[in-house]
């Protein structure tokens, strides 16, 4: 039991190990951990991006099928957001509606939603390469009842995305040193390259409403008596 927790919780460690064992099983065993990574708000800690990366490389050394391993783990990614989001508005429709909610309240849905309706798009897709955030967006944006066609389309602009360049990474780049002796240093430059343009749309805002609020205190402001 405990090899098999271990192997699954790593599986991206013990990769090379499930293909020789298993082989065509391996498909399974990486659609099952992507869709739970992505599926399931309590399994953040689940790998992702380097179970992508490392099956990447082991497509490039001809162990996997490159395109078959793209379909598979797209689907997973693809599926498990939507699980997500479903859960969350299930879950969400419970607590937020509840007669004695006093610390949920409704307003604080309505307000979610305003958010999700004007910004899910942009947080969906770069909430894919961001861990732990991949798996608390899609449940976040199903509390807040974000319009579920606007979902389904940047789900799928996401997953496909997120795991079209972790597996090119791997497959293309896992054979240069660098990469490999640095690959946490490499996805982490991934995921601030993907969050600068949100970043930055954030401080634009703030500064557009920081000089909206100033030229509103100038209006109210009384005028000097001469």
């Amino acid at each position: 039991m405990h090899w098999i927790i271990e192997h699954f919780l790593h599986i991206d460690k013990y990769l090379g190990n499930i293909i020789d064992s298993y082989r065509a099983w391996t498909y399974l065993f990486l659609f099952i951990v992507i869709f739970c990574e992505t599926g399931f708000v309590v399994t953040p800690f689940l790998p992702g991006d380097s179970l992508i990366f490392a099956a990447g490389a082991f497509a490039a050394a001809g162990r996997l099928n490159v395109f078959l391993l793209l379909a598979i783990i797209i689907a997973a990614a693809i599926i498990g957001d939507t699980v997500n989001y479903w859960v969350g508005h299930f879950l969400g429709d419970k607590i937020f509606h509840k007669e004695n909610a006093r610390v949920l309240k409704p307003e604080y849905l309505d307000r979610t939603h305003g958010f999700y309706e004007k910004h899910g798009g942009k947080t969906i897709i770069l909430a894919r390469f961001v861990p732990i955030i991949r798996t608390v967006a899609p449940f976040v944006a199903g509390v807040g009842e974000m319009t579920y066609a606007h979902f389904i389309i940047y789900n799928v602009i996401g997953g496909v995305a997120w795991v079209t360049l972790f597996t090119l990474l791997g497959y293309f780049f896992n054979n240069i040193a660098f990469v490999k002796n640095n690959f946490s240093m490499v996805i982490i430059a991934i995921i601030l390259i993907s969050v600068l343009p949100f970043f930055i749309a954030y401080l634009r805002n703030r500064k557009q409403k920081r000089g909206e609020g100033i030229e509103v205190a100038e209006a109210d402001s009384p005028e000097p008596v001469e």
